[in-house]
């Protein structure tokens, strides 16, 4: 099931016996987890009838010791169990989800690692429960998860401010959404956030980003490129090297992906690509630009400049500088 799925089903509380909430994406098992804690029982309910458990703190018999009891002045008891990854032998609670109490909730919060769905385990758990996997979303694909999760809320985003985000603020989705959430308190609902309202409430630069370097690079604009790249050695905490050279890899290997795609037409690359078709055009610039022979050598180039940064054939060039002759060298 789908993390939305789940959770229509828990506000028209139609409730599953056993959750096991696994993968590598934790926003989404933290999400669950929480509107179960939060809204299954009332205040005056959760004094005798939810548990909390950690994986560290506790163990499969201990587990099934509570899930067994039975709800006091409630139909139900919600039992939690977080990191449990790190339980030993987890797999011995299939005793328990072969034949689980009605009146319990067993909500088990299993991050960065899964069950084998193989198991009889994991089997049952999805005969009788919720098996459920979170997934990381892959990098391109974070503008459109951003975009959706701010249209729930009301607001909208330009595709320059929804890119600027998700280039600054990564794939981690709790970190991104507390972003957010400090942005729109400071915005009326209805609002289309821009760039603009990213550097007032976030921090993130309009002027001197990534994304504006790579605009700079397609361009073959040496002035803009050379500003950015001065402020980026003046602030290099803020725009460390190493985060540098990865949005410049990610963005020539869309660009040589650009001379390989037969079809050019705009909703092609921009599938393609993995990007909005807002900036397909973007990429057909640096494809002219970058012939596949020169793209050869930028790759050259950045791994060249990755080692540079770790210290291999470089005693005492600081990375600002670095930064500053690998853009030059991708220039000319």
């Amino acid at each position: 099931m789908e993390y939305s799925a789940i959770l229509a089903e828990l506000k028209k509380k139609n409730y599953r016996p056993v959750y096991l909430l696994q993968g590598d994406e934790p926003y989404f098992i933290d999400l669950i987890a929480h509107y179960i804690e939060k809204n299954v029982l009332d205040d005056a309910e959760k004094e005798f009838n939810q548990t909390i458990l950690y994986g560290a703190d506790t163990n499969v018999p201990s587990i099934i010791s509570v899930a067994k009891r039975y709800p006091m002045m409630s139909d139900r008891m919600v039992l939690i169990i977080k990191e449990a990854q790190t339980i030993k032998k987890i797999e011995e609670l299939e005793s328990y989800v072969n034949n689980p109490l009605d009146s319990t909730i067993l909500v088990i919060c299993y991050k960065n690692k899964k069950v084998d769905k193989r198991t009889s385990f994991a089997k049952i758990i999805g005969k009788k429960g919720v098996l459920f996997d979170s997934a990381r979303i892959r990098d391109y694909k974070i503008p459109e998860w951003i975009s959706g999760y701010i249209a729930e809320k009301k607001y909208s985003a330009s595709p320059k401010a929804l890119q600027l985000l998700a280039e600054y603020l990564g794939n981690d989705l709790g970190k991104i959404v507390n972003e957010l959430e400090k942005l729109m308190i400071s915005l009326p609902p209805g609002t289309e956030i821009t760039t603009d309202h990213i550097q007032q409430n976030i921090g993130i630069s309009k002027d001197f980003n990534v994304f504006e370097l790579n605009d700079a690079l397609t361009k073959k604009d040496v002035v803009k490129a050379n500003r950015i790249v001065n402020y980026f050695a003046a602030n290099s905490k803020d725009h460390p090297m190493q985060m540098t050279l990865g949005a410049l890899y990610s963005f020539f290997s869309k660009v040589l992906q650009v001379h390989f795609v037969s079809d050019k037409s705009k909703d092609n690359l921009a599938r393609s690509l993995g990007v909005s078709p807002y900036f397909v055009q973007d990429y057909i610039v640096a494809g002219r630009n970058y012939p596949a022979a020169k793209l050869k050598a930028v790759f050259g180039y950045l791994r060249e400049y990755d080692l540079k940064g770790k210290g291999v054939e470089n005693e005492s060039t600081e990375p600002g500088e670095l930064l500053k002759e690998l853009v030059w060298k991708i220039l000319h």
